[in-house]
């Protein structure tokens, strides 16, 4: 038994170096069909970043690509020196091995990655989005038009601030972003703000609505050489 807890103990702890010794994953397929070698996760929580959810990690339910893991953090680290008063939170990815990944019907070669949206307090704070069994972990919340759920407010800024930095360390790793499924309705108030134009130019957005919300998160999809299956 305390083995056991000295084994979670390490993975709540851990720092990204050692939760990415695994390295060189291998992606097979597609996004929609396919599976992973040496999926590595992420830490539960950094300075400016957590999980929506300690026992989501436990399942092994946020792995990802190597390359994948490296852009998302380096990513983090940036924003907490250019927006040191926001915080972030990554959702689901896939598992360690890749495959069906329910009830996604992406997420299984490890190039896909959910996160939260970061939303401000009545106070104009950033805080991170109240995620709980109760609300499946935050992906049953529904935003108004307005980015609006009981008092919290999406941070459009942080969001667009968050991918311009994931799109630049992706493309100072040698990968790319293929696409960003956020919810149409919503997509107007994230290109107005100051990064909004950035977006535009480099980023491709899902102009139809999805068959699940992505309100409540924004899905990212990476891109990187895959081998066929």
């Amino acid at each position: 038994m305390l083995k056991v807890i000295f084994a979670i103990f390490i993975l709540l702890t851990s720092p990204a170096s050692l939760l990415s010794a695994e390295e060189g994953s291998i992606c097979y397929g597609t996004t929609s069909k396919g599976r992973l070698e040496g999926g590595v996760s992420f830490p539960t929580s950094g300075n400016n970043y957590k999980s929506y959810s300690t026992l989501g990690n436990l399942l092994g339910r946020t792995y990802v690509h190597s390359s994948v893991q490296k852009v998302v953090l380096n990513a983090f680290t940036t924003l907490e020196k250019s927006y040191p008063d926001r915080v972030f939170m990554y959702g689901e990815t896939g598992w360690k091995s890749g495959g069906r990944f329910k009830p996604h019907k992406t997420h299984q070669n490890g190039l896909s990655v959910d996160f939260m949206v970061p939303v401000l307090n009545s106070d104009k704070q950033s805080v991170y989005l109240p995620t709980s069994p109760f609300n499946k972990f935050g992906y049953d919340i529904e935003f108004n038009d307005r980015g609006q759920y009981e008092n919290y407010t999406i941070d459009f800024e942080a969001i667009a601030a968050h991918l311009v930095e994931l799109h630049k360390e992706a493309r100072s790793s040698s990968i790319d972003i293929w696409r960003v499924i956020f919810a149409p309705k919503l997509q107007p108030q994230l290109f107005s703000t100051k990064h909004g134009t950035y977006l535009k130019k480099n980023l491709e957005f899902s102009k139809r609505p999805s068959w699940v919300r992505h309100d409540d998160h924004y899905h990212v999809d990476f891109k990187l050489p895959c081998e066929k299956l």
